[in-house]
This record gives structure tokens, C-alpha cells and sequence, in this order.
């Protein structure tokens, strides 16, 4: 009796126990966003709801890249194209409770400061935009770090780079970017400690098989770095996305301007994907989905793929039609 007595007693700590980490782990926000270069429009989705809704709503950016959405300010980021410079829409919450259509415009950087922006990078109050090279900049690649306070965004500092432009990650204090019309990343360790001016790669590396990377993801708690692929900008059909598991070690293993061999991928690629051109990703690391804008095919779709465990032509495990989409950013809290 006294044995059974002791095995209840344990069997109800087990039970307390597992409740007790199972409300710690619940997420309170999961949450996706996305921006377009067609519409002036952003979406906004609460990926915690059984069937998850499509908002729209209305921004001052006809065309807006980089975005991003932080829940404790209740603010939406995006890299204006439309009118060159970072701009916040608060009252996202607001609108969703009371059925509004539109965002206001709350907060912005200095116009002009970059043109031809690609992408956004958020770590903390910071925010690193992308300028890919143009006519309109005298092609000049550039990285903008800015400062996001309670009255705008203050540009602290500026990077001028040796490539092309396009998607770029923060991993704590370093910045992971593509480069553009190659199939190379690029790592800046403790990016944020150089001073202004031309800044010089601490490693790049080739990955093996990848034609032209635009979107770049990673997870630290899966150590997995994410890319996509859109390769002929032409072509609707020869996109795809590049799983790099054990990042940290592989990356590592892998001498600068060497390659991060095909052994060390997991590739979605092929008809079923509908992987054409596929401009961003973003990656959720409780579900273990992996969410992509592909801009070319139907105009714009939102792809949704399970994690992959081998290479494959997989199809995604939902599409929804996204006019123009050019950019996608998961939040879970």
C-alpha cells in the first residue's frame, strides 16, 4: 500500500510537472505578415486561430519591402520603395478589433537616405535596410543601420559593400547576407562594432548547386539557415528552397570561398514546389513550417511547406494567392 501511495505521489508531480511546462511553452502570438510591391497593401494573419484569417489593409507604400511586425509597440516596418525610407504603421491591433482597412503612417526615416531598398534585417531597436545597387544611387550597394525610437528611426550608421544586395538575417550580433546573382552568403561577425565606411566579409561561401539566392532565414534553436533560390528570373519553374542543418558546424567546416557541398542540403525544388521565383522566407520553429513569397507564379502566391527531412520535389502544404508579395516575417511570442 505504501508503494502504491508513493507511485501516485509521483505519478501526480509527473502530470503537474508536464502541465506546468506545457503552459510555459504556450505561445501567446504567432503571427504572419506580409508586404507587397503591386498593391499598397499588407496582410496579416493570427496563425494560432483553428483557421487562420487573411486581413488586408491599406499602407502609405504602394510598393514595400523588408517587412516586419513587432506585437509589444503593435507596429508594422517596412522598407518603403515607393518613398525611400523606413516606415512604421501602428494600431494594427485597433484596426483588427474595429474593421478597419488602413493603416497611418506613425513614424518614418529620412527620405532619401537609400534607394532601391531589398530588405530588412530587425535585432532589438535595430534595423538594417538593404540598398541594392541602381542607376538611382550611382550603384552602390549599401547596408543602413538605424535606431527605432519613440519619435522615429535615427540612422547611426552606414556599410558599403563589394556585391550585390539583397536578403540579409540577423543572428544576434551578426548579420548573414546573399549575395546577389550568385549563389554565395555572406557572414559579418559582430557587424554592429564596425565603423562606418566599406566593410569587409569575415567568410563567404558558395552553396553548392544554388543559382541565385534572395531570401535568407536562420533559427538558432534549430541551427537551421534557410535559402531560397529564384534562379532564371524568367523561368516559373526552376525555383527553390535550401534546408542547412547543423548551420553552425557546417559553415564553420566549410573554408572561406569554398562551398558548401549538395551532401549538406535539404532541397525542395521541381513542378510540384511551384517554386518559381521565390523572394523571401520566413521559418516558425514550434510548427517547423517554412513560409515563402514567391512573386512570380499566379502573380504572387503564399506558400506554406512542411520542414523537409530529405531532398525532394515536395508540394507545398498550403498556397494562397498574394498579389505582388515581396516580403514575409513570422513573429511567435
Amino acid at each position: 500500500m505504501k508503494n502504491l501511495c508513493v507511485s501516485s505521489v509521483l505519478l501526480i508531480l509527473f502530470f503537474a510537472s508536464c502541465d506546468n511546462n506545457d503552459s510555459e511553452n504556450v505561445s501567446k502570438e504567432l503571427s504572419l505578415v506580409t508586404s507587397s510591391n503591386t498593391t499598397g497593401k499588407i496582410t496579416y494573419s493570427n496563425l494560432l486561430e483553428p483557421t487562420p484569417m487573411v486581413q488586408s489593409f491599406t499602407i502609405g507604400s504602394l510598393d514595400a519591402e523588408g517587412i516586419s511586425y513587432d506585437s509589444k509597440t503593435d507596429a508594422i516596418i517596412v522598407a518603403s520603395r515607393t518613398n525611400n525610407r523606413l516606415e512604421a504603421y501602428t494600431g494594427l491591433k485597433n484596426a483588427l478589433a474595429n474593421g478597419m482597412d488602413n493603416l497611418m503612417l506613425s513614424q518614418n526615416s529620412t527620405v532619401g537616405d537609400f534607394t532601391n531598398a531589398r530588405e530588412t534585417a530587425v535585432s532589438g531597436d535595430m534595423i538594417v535596410v538593404t540598398q541594392d545597387q541602381s542607376t538611382l544611387n550611382g550603384m552602390i550597394n549599401k547596408l543602413f543601420v538605424y535606431q527605432k525610437t519613440t519619435t522615429g528611426f535615427t540612422l547611426m550608421k552606414t556599410f558599403t559593400t563589394d556585391f550585390k544586395l539583397w536578403g540579409i538575417h540577423m543572428d544576434d550580433t551578426d548579420l548573414y547576407a546573399v549575395a546577389d546573382l550568385t549563389g554565395d552568403i555572406v557572414q559579418f561577425k559582430n557587424f554592429m562594432g564596425n565603423a562606418s565606411g566599406n566593410i569587409t566579409a569575415t567568410k563567404r561561401v558558395a552553396i553548392e548547386g544554388l543559382i541565385r539566392s534572395h531570401g535568407i532565414t536562420y533559427s538558432a534553436k534549430d541551427d537551421t539557415m534557410i535559402l531560397t533560390d529564384v534562379a532564371s528570373a524568367a523561368s516559373a519553374t526552376d525555383g527553390g528552397l535550401i534546408v542547412l542543418k547543423n548551420f553552425t558546424n557546417v559553415f564553420a567546416s566549410t573554408a572561406a570561398s569554398g562551398a558548401i557541398t549538395l551532401a549538406n542540403q535539404v532541397r525542395i525544388y521541381g513542378m510540384n514546389s511551384l517554386l518559381g521565383n521565390p523572394v523571401d522566407v520566413a521559418y516558425d520553429d514550434v510548427t517547423n513550417n517554412i513560409y515563402v513569397a514567391e512573386r512570380l507564379n499566379g502573380g504572387g502566391q503564399v506558400l506554406t511547406y512542411a520542414y523537409p527531412t530529405v531532398s525532394g520535389d515536395f508540394a507545398p502544404i498550403q498556397v494562397r494567392a498574394e498579389a505582388g508579395v515581396t516580403s514575409i516575417f513570422v513573429l511567435r511570442k
